[in-house]
């Protein structure tokens, strides 16, 4: 083989040894291109223009497998006998560039597009001796540092938080004993059980796992993607759902992020949506402005967003209002649910006008989820009207922070209003797509899989009669609550509640609920005196004029 330039007076040939012996001129050098047979060759460098008292001559070269049992010897002609006995070369890849020397020769190993390789030249033996003892002093300094950099790391690595960042620890265990010694008592917060802290705390947060289970962006997935699957089939199995007729995504960071994932994925920019009023109970994630008409939530910045209200007086959604606002504004997505609601919703009367309006019906269940994954009594069931069901799973649910997308499978039954909405009686839901490409990759990134495993495991629990016991007494408990604040007098809105918050309307003392939220002392007094057993939150909001109590 010769690489020369044209441009050039010098030339590179390859040469093998079986023409080794007598170094070609520069004439013929072209007549002798062969194959290379072995691994041994010899560099040609040739000059047009160098001086005849100053000849150069043929460098002859070896290369060499990482492992090898016989090595060749050059001698000063260019031929090459066996020579066996040689010591075995091995290498590790850090010592790419070390020297070796046996005897009058030096063997230099280095790397070429991954191959491990050696050089092997004649040199002094002076020198041989010197560069013996210089690369013994290197790569004992060398192995030296390398021990000392894997010590620190792996003291860097092991560290307990108490020892890595007192402060951060500091300020944990404060928190701690705050969440066990206060009162708190907030929709939006649980304590979860310590399998669940385990998960989250655990490896799993090392993985990344762009994508669904079994098409995943990056290797390695095998034990994530039956993680998820398991969590997925816990899902629909805590709220008795078939995996024919439901689907499910898990991987939604929070609820917020779970209903902007079903508005990207079912609507255009600046489509319609319609929710409970923020100011009435409901949630920004459902469209929201402030008085002024300033957008606060994505949902009103990208979508144009319509809210209904509940009734002053009665403090009940407002249902012939909504059906009359709904077939005005033609929203593409009909939403119930909210933060601050303590009735039942009507879901039936919202299939209606969903239908009416040619809407997809969308509950938020973000606060009651575990009563109704409990089937606590007088508990109506939002998947046998919904189109598409969301929520948080760290609320009543007792799981980690995310959020959950359940969304309706198969063939579609007929519409109650045919003439306004004709179909055909073998259509089909497209949500799944749609919804699962929303998720990922149109606003997230890889899945939080920790917390798709703490999950799993709240699921379980979750399916066990301990859980529903647990449910039921929480129910019991805002009950008693409830009527214990009407004995004394108290306006309670709605006069009550159906699920595990009320809403304590605290105008005609003169009070507002962030100002009576904040006096956590008189909080703890009233308390006292009355001998009420409860815990209240420390909860802003838009609702100023009431205090909301959550069990």
């Amino acid at each position: 083989m010769d690489l020369t330039h044209s441009q050039s007076n010098l030339s590179l040939g390859f040469l093998s040894h079986s023409t080794a012996t007598a170094p070609p001129s520069t004439a013929n050098l072209n007549n002798n291109r062969i194959s290379i047979n072995d691994d041994s060759i010899s560099f040609q460098i040739d000059s047009r223009l160098r001086e005849a008292s100053n000849p150069i001559s043929s460098i002859p070269l070896q290369l060499l497998e990482q492992t090898a049992q016989n090595c060749r010897k050059i001698e000063n002609n260019g031929s090459i006998d066996e020579k066996e006995g040689v010591a075995e070369h091995t290498k590790d890849t850090d010592d790419a560039d070390e020297r070796e020397v046996n005897g009058d020769e030096e063997v230099e190993e280095f790397r070429i597009l991954g191959h491990s390789m050696c050089l092997k030249r004649r040199r002094d033996r002076e020198d041989s001796v010197s560069s013996s003892s210089t690369t013994a002093a290197k790569r004992g300094f060398f192995d030296s540092n390398l021990e000392l950099r894997r010590c620190a790391v792996r003291s860097w690595g092991n560290q307990s938080l108490r020892a890595a960042d007192p402060e951060i620890f500091d300020i944990m265990e404060r928190e701690k004993q705050r969440q066990c010694k206060g009162i708190e008592l907030i929709a939006s917060e649980n304590f979860v059980c310590k399998a669940v802290m385990e998960a989250l705390g655990s490896f799993l947060t090392n993985k990344y796992s762009e994508g669904m289970p079994g098409q995943r962006y990056y290797g390695g997935n095998q034990c994530i993607d039956e993680i998820e699957t398991m969590c997925c089939e816990r899902a629909l199995a805590a709220f008795d759902l078939s995996s024919e007729n439901w689907g499910v995504n898990v991987q939604p960071y929070s609820c917020t992020t779970a209903n902007f994932a079903v508005y990207t994925g079912l609507l255009l920019p600046g489509d319609r949506i319609m929710g409970l009023d923020t100011l009435s109970g409901g949630n920004t994630s459902h469209g929201c402005y402030t008085p002024n008409g300033r957008k606060v939530s994505g949902a009103s910045i990208f979508f144009e967003s319509l809210p209904y209200k509940v009734n002053p007086q009665t403090g009940y959604v407002d249902y012939d209002k909504l059906e009359e606002r709904a077939l005005d504004f033609r929203p593409k997505i009909l939403i119930c649910g909210g933060s601050s609601y303590p009735r039942e919703w009507d879901y039936a009367r919202l299939r209606q006008v969903a239908d009416k309006c040619g809407a997809v019906l969308l509950c938020d269940m973000a606060q009651i989820s575990g009563l109704i994954a409990a089937k606590v009594e007088e508990c109506v069931n939002p998947f046998e009207y919904c189109d598409i069901v969301t929520s948080t799973t760290h609320k009543s649910l007792r799981g980690p922070r995310g959020g959950i997308i359940f969304f309706r499978k198969g063939k579609k039954p007929r519409k109650r209003s045919v003439l306004l909405n004709p179909s055909d009686d073998n259509e089909l839901y497209d949500f799944e797509d749609k919804i699962n490409f929303a998720v990922f990759p149109a606003l997230q990134g890889g899945p939080h899989n920790n917390h798709i495993a703490a999950l799993a495991i709240a699921l379980k629990q979750v399916a066990t009669p301990e859980y529903k016991a647990y449910m039921q007494q929480v129910k019991r408990n805002a009950q008693a609550l409830a009527a214990a604040l009407l004995r004394r007098k108290c306006r309670l809105i709605t006069g009550g509640t159906d699920n595990h918050l009320l809403l304590w309307d605290l105008r005609p003392l003169g009070l507002t609920g962030i100002i009576f939220t904040l006096c956590s002392d008189l909080l703890k007094y009233f308390l006292l005196r009355h001998r009420i057993n409860c815990k209240f939150p420390r909860r802003p909001s838009l609702l100023s004029d009431y205090f909301m109590i959550i069990i």
